[in-house]
């Protein structure tokens, strides 16, 4: 996740090139994705076209620029974002607000017909482009495929260079599985689809695959790759072959045979040549960009979501304890944390949100099997909360103030698992208002943590659980309420996921899914307030089976004190108060014997983590 820069950089220059370049090759409009060519969803540096362009450096949009405009498109969670980033060139579409299309739907709707589109065709999905392609055509419209990327042209030698980082290997120990089973696994899938090859595009698919981890992108553990999985035989790695150690190459083994990395395209003409209707189709990922299912053909691809997407999602048992055991040690840096951050603000030390955030990350880098942050700490004290993906900058960022609200949203990479936990906290004294939000957050939390709910049942559908609180009294969020999270791989993975977009609908939450907890509420130049909690999805037992169905919730992973200071008791039911003290006890038991030697962080966590009825 990039930090914030507030300064707007003045794009004038930047479009006035593009535009140059646009209408050398005959496109009146470009679409600029934020992905890179494997659809990452927080690219290396190297690939922030979208960024370098528009000036606006959030995680999520799309830029369309025409000969006369410029538009970028993104959503709730970035609104506040664009508006300080985005220069007089840019009008902000603030997509999922009403009346406001999508980018797809914006250039069939909206631009003249006989428009001809331009897209790298690497930076975007198949599956778009042929939706795209369709729209366009009943405007006597044509998306066209670019032989190069205009943005990078006009970036020219100041675009930095791709990294090209060491590889390394995961060993069993953390990942539960070797490479050779997870094949098998795969190819067990690829039959079931009729596939005769998979081919891998997505970064932490390959990693996951292979057992190796990289750090070609920050805070994501992976490295610039692709694989294709033959039914039989070696599978083929594409990867910059400098990064791979002696180690790493004993490793792979015969499983794995080992091409350069511009040699992927190359190769997969080469298989298309020889793929015959008797052997069945190639099978790609639903998220492969359109020059992928270019170079195949289209009567010699299935396009389906990845079967490694599906296995990568559900936790072996060695995961799923490494969850649990990161998160314990990952709770005794937060406890940490927050207790010396309230013992500085208690005696007048002015820290930064910077300041604050490193120290956070001092602590976390003294943790056993430490590997890096899993993303930006989002460190943030009273209007900058509302900014809901904040990060601070050195150079520009708010003193953290006792009487206003702090929202700190982090996490950590280690060996054995991933983590990602938000916490909302008063250092002074919060207002009735700012107590009555919070603990509506709370019982939405509370909801989602504790709910039973029959297999097959999609974090689309339980959205609702953790909103309900909110909803009664008028308020609600404008992000999704869980996400799924790798075992030492990227933050954020699907395909399964808890909120309001209707993908979510299309994947059952299944045991030993990973998947984060995280309602809030934001008050605009005010105070942002999240809590978030990792959890793993487990089978539970019930009196009765209706349907013949197995029951699954929910197990709690994440081990941080919730702001008791910030809680208004009355709104609890009595169930509500139960949970709160049943975690603070558990938390309690968990961290305490990793703080033995630390008396002032064990002072607070015992203050923290006593029972409602005794603060």
């Amino acid at each position: 996740m990039s930090r914030v820069h507030v300064d707007r950089i003045d794009t004038s220059k930047r479009l006035a090139k593009l535009r140059e370049l646009m209408k050398a090759h005959d496109v009146q409009a470009l679409v600029c994705p934020s992905e890179d060519q494997h659809a990452s969803e927080y690219p290396a540096r190297a690939d922030e076209r979208r960024a370098f362009i528009s000036g606006f450096n959030g995680s999520a949009g799309c830029v369309v620029v025409t000969s006369a405009d410029a538009y970028m498109f993104t959503d709730g969670r970035y609104f506040l974002q664009a508006e300080k980033q985005l220069d007089h060139n840019w009008t902000l579409m603030k997509q999922g607000l009403p009346d406001v299309p999508t980018w797809q739907d914006f250039l069939w709707k909206n631009l003249a017909s006989s428009t001809r589109v331009g897209v790298d065709p690497t930076l975007i999905s198949a599956s778009d482009a042929a939706t795209l392609a369709a729209s366009l055509k009943n405007k006597s419209s044509e998306l066209v495929s670019l032989p190069s990327n205009l943005v990078d042209e006009v970036w020219g030698v100041d675009r930095p260079a791709r990294p090209r980082n060491e590889i390394i290997h995961l060993d069993t120990r953390f990942s539960g599985e070797s490479h050779a089973e997870k094949l098998l696994h795969v190819r067990e899938e690829m039959e079931k689809l009729g596939g005769t090859a998979l081919v891998v595009t997505m970064l932490d698919e390959v990693a996951w695959l292979l057992n190796l981890r990289g750090s070609d992108i920050d805070y994501n553990p992976v490295f610039f790759a692709y694989a294709v999985v033959p039914q039989s035989g070696s599978a083929h790695l594409f990867v910059d072959k400098a990064q791979l150690t002696t180690a790493v190459l004993a490793h792979l083994g015969a499983y794995v045979d080992v091409h350069p990395y511009d040699a992927f395209f190359e190769y997969l003409r080469t298989l298309a040549a020889r793929t015959t209707a008797e052997d069945g189709k190639i099978l790609i990922g639903d998220r492969s960009s359109l020059a992928v299912a270019e170079t195949i053909g289209q009567e010699t691809y299935i396009s389906t979501r990845s079967p490694i997407a599906d296995l990568k999602a559900v936790k072996n048992a060695t995961e799923r304890e490494g969850f649990r055991q990161c998160h314990i040690r990952d709770g005794a840096a937060l406890c940490r944390y927050f207790a010396w951050l309230e013992r500085q603000l208690v005696h007048n030390v002015q820290l930064t949100e910077c300041e604050a955030a490193d120290q956070l990350e001092k602590y976390r880098s003294e943790l056993d099997l430490f590997r890096g942050l899993s993303f930006d700490t989002i460190s943030s004290t009273g209007p900058n909360g509302a900014i809901i993906h904040y990060s601070p900058t050195p150079d520009d960022c708010a003193i953290i103030k006792r009487e206003q609200i702090y929202l700190c949203d982090s996490g950590g990479q280690y060996l054995d698992g991933t983590t990602d936990v938000t916490r909302t906290w008063h250092f002074g004294t919060p207002t009735t208002i700012e107590k009555q939000a919070f603990t509506r957050v709370l019982q939405g939390h509370i909801a989602l943590d504790t709910t039973i709910f029959p297999e097959g049942t999609s974090g689309y559908q339980l959205d609702v659980f953790a909103r309900r609180p909110l909803w009664e009294v008028g308020l609600d969020y404008r992000h999704g309420t869980g996400h799924g999270i790798g075992a030492f791989l990227n933050v954020h993975e699907g395909p399964h996921g808890i909120g309001t977009r209707i993908a979510y609908n299309a994947v059952a939450l299944k045991p030993g899914m990973t998947v984060s907890n995280e309602p809030g509420y934001y008050e605009d130049g005010k105070y942002g307030i999240r809590i978030e909690n990792v959890l793993l999805v487990r089978e539970v037992a019930t009196p009765y089976k209706f349907g013949d169905k197995k029951y699954l919730g929910f197990e709690h992973v994440t081990m941080c004190p919730i702001h008791k200071g910030m809680i208004d008791v009355s709104l609890l039911s009595p169930r509500e108060k139960e949970w709160v003290d049943a975690y603070h006890a558990e938390i309690w038991r968990k961290v305490s014997p990793l703080l033995s030697g630390d008396q002032e962080t064990l002072d607070w966590l015992r203050r923290e983590t006593e029972p409602l009825n005794l603060t």
